[in-house]
C-alpha cells in the first residue's frame, strides 16, 4: 500500500478563455422515480464498432436502473438491470481481451461491492459474462457491504480496472482474469490519497464532510500511453499518478485544485451540507465537486484532457502532454437540446464516427429539461468540431 504526499503543478495558472456550444444529440429522459424505475444517469463509454462504426454504441449507467445502451442518434437499444441489491455507478471499457480478443464493459456495482463483466457482441449488444464467485471489491464481508463504502468510480486500461472506494481515498487496481467463457478479477495494489492538506501558510486543512466520511474520488480517466491515471477527489483537485503496469508508481501530483481548496467548513446534519469559508490563495477554478474526467487524443502523446467543474457546470480542458490549462466551455441550451448541468461522467472518442467526423464527446447531465417535475437525468452528443479552439 502506498500513501500519497500532494505536490501541485502549475500553482497559481489561470486561463480566461471560454466558450459556449451545444449538443448535437440527447439521449431519451431516465426519472429517478418508482414509475422510472429508479433509473439516474450517470456515467458514459463509447464503443467503437471497427467494423461498423455506423453501429458504434454509447453505454450508461442508470444506477438503480442498471445499464442503458444507445447508438449514434441517442436512441436506446438495450436496457440492462442490475441483479437484485445492485446499483451501477461507473462505467468503461476493455478492448482486445482473453483469448478471443474480445471488448467488454466493465460496471463498477457500489451496491454489491463488485464488478460486473459485460462482453460487447459484434451487434453491439451485451452480455453478461461476469464470473459467479467474482470477489468483492474492498468490503470483508456482506455485513461492510452494508456499509456502502463499496467499488465507486472506474478507469480501466489495457487488463486491467482502477476502481475508487466510496466514502474513502482508497483505490485499487484490479487484474481481470478469463476462466472458461467468464471474467473475474484479483486486487494488484491500492493507493490511498490524502485526507488533510497542508497549506501554503502552514496551517492544515481537512475537507468538510459528513462524519465518518472522507474526501472519495469518482471520476478517473487512464493514459494508458504515458502511463498515467487522472483521479478526481471531488473535494480537492485533480490528480495525475502515475502507473507501472500493475502498481501505482511514483508521487501523486496536483493538476488543478478545486476553488474551495483550503475553506474551513462546518456540517450541517439537518441539511446534510457545509457552510464554508474563504479558501486558501492556492486554490484553483474546479468548483467542487471535480467529476468526470475523458482524453481526447490527437495522436499517440498528444490531445486533451477533460474535466468537469460540477458546482458551476463547467468543463476544463487541459493539454494532454504538458497538463497546462487549454480553455472552458460550457454546454449550454440549443435548438435541439438542452444544455448541461452539474455533469457527473464524461467520454470521449477522436475516431471519426457518422456524423462526428472530428469525434464524439458524450457528457452526463445532472438536470435535463423538460422535467416535467420529476428528477431527469440524460446524456448529451457533442461534436467535437464545436469546440473549435481545441484543434
Amino acid at each position: 500500500m502506498s500513501t500519497a504526499v500532494a505536490v501541485p503543478a502549475h500553482a497559481g495558472e489561470k486561463e480566461d478563455r471560454h466558450l459556449e456550444i451545444t449538443a448535437a444529440v440527447e439521449t431519451p429522459a431516465l426519472f429517478d422515480d418508482e414509475a422510472g424505475g429508479d433509473a439516474d444517469a450517470d456515467d458514459p463509454a463509447i464503443w467503437v464498432n471497427r467494423a461498423d462504426r455506423a453501429r458504434s454504441r454509447v453505454i450508461g449507467t442508470a444506477k438503480n436502473g442498471g445499464l442503458r445502451v444507445y447508438d449514434l442518434a441517442g436512441r436506446e437499444v438495450q436496457s440492462i438491470l442490475p441483479p437484485a441489491g445492485g446499483r451501477f455507478n461507473n462505467v468503461d471499457l476493455v478492448t482486445g481481451f482473453g483469448r478471443q480478443r474480445r471488448d467488454y464493459a466493465v460496471v463498477t456495482d457500489r451496491g454489491l461491492d463488485q464488478l460486473r463483466i459485460y462482453r460487447i457482441e459484434a451487434s453491439g449488444k451485451l452480455t453478461d459474462v461476469t464470473a459467479a464467485d467474482a470477489p468483492l471489491l474492498f468490503s470483508k464481508d456482506a455485513g461492510e457491504v452494508e456499509t456502502q463504502a463499496t467499488g465507486y468510480g472506474l478507469a480501466t486500461y489495457g487488463r486491467y480496472a482502477v476502481v475508487s472506494r466510496r466514502h474513502t481515498t482508497r483505490l485499487g487496481i484490479f487484474r481481470l482474469e478469463e476462466r472458461k467463457g467468464a471474467v473475474s478479477y484479483r486486487v494488484t495494489d491500492t493507493l490511498d490519497l490524502p485526507k488533510q492538506f497542508r497549506l501554503a501558510d502552514g496551517s492544515t486543512w481537512t475537507p468538510c464532510n459528513e462524519p465518518g466520511e472522507e474526501p472519495q474520488i469518482e471520476g478517473m480517466v487512464v493514459d494508458a500511453d504515458a502511463g498515467v491515471l487522472y483521479a478526481a477527489q471531488e473535494d480537492v483537485a485533480l490528480w495525475k499518478i502515475r502507473l507501472d503496469r500493475d502498481q501505482f508508481a511514483g508521487v501523486p501530483r496536483v493538476v488543478e485544485r478545486v476553488a474551495e481548496f483550503g475553506a474551513p467548513g462546518t456540517y450541517d446534519p439537518e441539511t446534510e451540507e457545509c457552510t464554508l469559508g474563504q479558501p486558501a490563495p492556492e486554490a484553483g477554478r474546479i468548483r467542487a465537486d471535480v467529476e468526470g474526467a475523458t482524453i481526447y487524443p490527437t495522436d499517440k502523446r498528444d490531445g486533451f484532457l477533460i474535466v468537469s467543474s460540477q458546482g458551476d457546470s463547467k468543463f476544463y480542458v487541459y493539454d494532454r502532454r504538458t497538463n497546462r490549462p487549454v480553455e472552458s466551455f460550457q454546454v449550454v441550451d440549443g435548438g435541439r437540446t438542452d444544455g448541461v448541468q452539474h455533469s457527473d461522467g464524461a467520454a470521449a472518442t477522436s475516431v471519426a464516427l457518422p456524423g462526428y467526423p472530428k469525434g464524439l464527446l458524450v457528457l452526463h447531465d445532472g438536470e435535463n429539461k423538460p422535467d416535467g417535475g420529476r428528477v431527469s437525468t440524460n446524456f448529451k452528443y457533442v461534436d467535437w468540431r464545436s469546440l473549435k479552439k481545441t484543434h
